[in-house]
C-alpha cells in the first residue's frame, strides 16, 4: 500500500480536510489515544459517499474506540464502553446497549487522564478476551 493510502495518510487527510476545530479535535482525541497506548494501530473504515474520508479506528487486538465527526461534535466511540470503567462519568452518548461515547463540543474540555484511562480499560478488555487459558485442562482417567 502507498504511503499516502496508509490509514495514518488517511486520518492525517481526514483532519486537515475538515479545517476547523473538529479536525484539531480529532488530532487532538488521536493523540490521547496514541499516548494511552503506544502500540495501538489505526484504520479507517466506514466509506461512504456520505462520509467519503470515512471514520478513524484504533485497535489493539479487537477495535478500541472509532472516531466520527458529527456536525456539531466530534465523537468517540467505545464498542465495549459498557464494560469499561469511567469514574469521572466522561461517557456521555450512546448509553444504551454495549457501547457508550463521548461526544466533545467546541471549546469544550476535555480530561486527558480520565479519557486516557478509558482507552487503557478498553485495551485491557480486548486483551483479556484475547489470552490463552492459564491452566490446561486436566486428564482424567476416570472419565474414559
Amino acid at each position: 500500500m502507498p504511503d499516502s493510502e496508509s490509514p495514518a495518510a488517511l486520518i492525517d487527510a481526514k483532519i486537515a480536510a475538515l479545517g476547523d476545530w473538529r479536525g484539531a479535535m480529532l488530532a487532538k482525541l488521536r493523540k490521547i489515544v496514541h499516548d494511552a497506548d503506544p502500540e495501538i494501530a489505526e484504520d479507517v473504515k466506514w466509506k461512504r459517499p456520505s462520509n467519503p474520508l470515512g471514520s478513524a479506528v484504533w485497535s489493539h487486538d479487537g477495535m478500541v474506540c472509532v472516531g466520527i465527526i458529527l456536525k456539531e461534535r466530534v465523537r468517540l466511540s467505545f464498542s465495549a464502553g459498557s464494560s469499561l470503567p469511567d469514574p469521572k462519568k466522561l461517557f456521555n452518548a450512546q448509553l444504551l446497549g454495549k457501547s457508550r461515547a463521548i461526544d466533545v463540543s467546541q471549546n469544550e474540555k476535555l480530561d486527558e487522564q480520565a479519557l486516557k484511562a478509558i482507552v487503557k480499560a478498553g485495551v485491557g478488555h480486548n486483551l483479556a478476551k484475547t489470552r490463552p487459558a492459564t491452566r490446561a485442562p486436566r486428564f482424567r482417567a476416570d472419565r474414559l
